[in-house]
């Protein structure tokens, strides 16, 4: 099976510092690879909170994740802030990706630890179904 190798946009249009909590910690004294994806889950939130969107109000429509890739690079530990590069991109009638960028700041100097992405689909709730991106939410994020 060939390495994850995630090729990011070169802008990103939100920034935001998350704290490692003590709960992100695993067994071997440094942030779990199950941590990264709650860290790239608040990042989202906050990414869609700022457009003035959620996962349950998309403009309109909710939003699932479709799936999620991470390639670590370096380690996190208690009371490391992360800081979350967000953007969006690649707009379908019914998907998007988001990428992240998670860097750590170390003696004045950014420190990359990793790279993911969300693959996220406009769904219907009530009808349980896929459902077409309104086009305010896209381009609240295309900004």
């Amino acid at each position: 099976m060939p390495k994850l190798s995630l090729e990011i946009p070169a802008t990103f249009h939100f920034e935001t510092a998350i704290p490692v909590r003590i709960t992100d910690i695993n067994y071997g004294g440094h942030l779990g690879n199950d941590a990264f994806l709650s860290i790239v889950h608040e990042a989202r939130m906050q990414f869609l909170k700022r457009n003035g969107l959620s996962e349950l109000d998309f403009a309109g429509i909710g939003l699932i994740m479709r799936d999620a890739g991470i390639e670590f690079r370096d380690e996190l530990f208690y009371g490391d802030i992360v800081i979350a590069s967000v953007t969006a991109t690649e707009f379908s009638r019914a998907s998007f990706e988001i990428y992240y960028k998670l860097e750590k700041e170390t003696e004045g100097k950014r420190i990359l630890v990793a790279l993911a992405k969300t693959g996220m689909i406009g769904y219907d709730y009530s009808r349980k179904k896929i459902a077409a991106l309104p086009e305010e939410a896209v381009n609240k994020l295309r900004k």
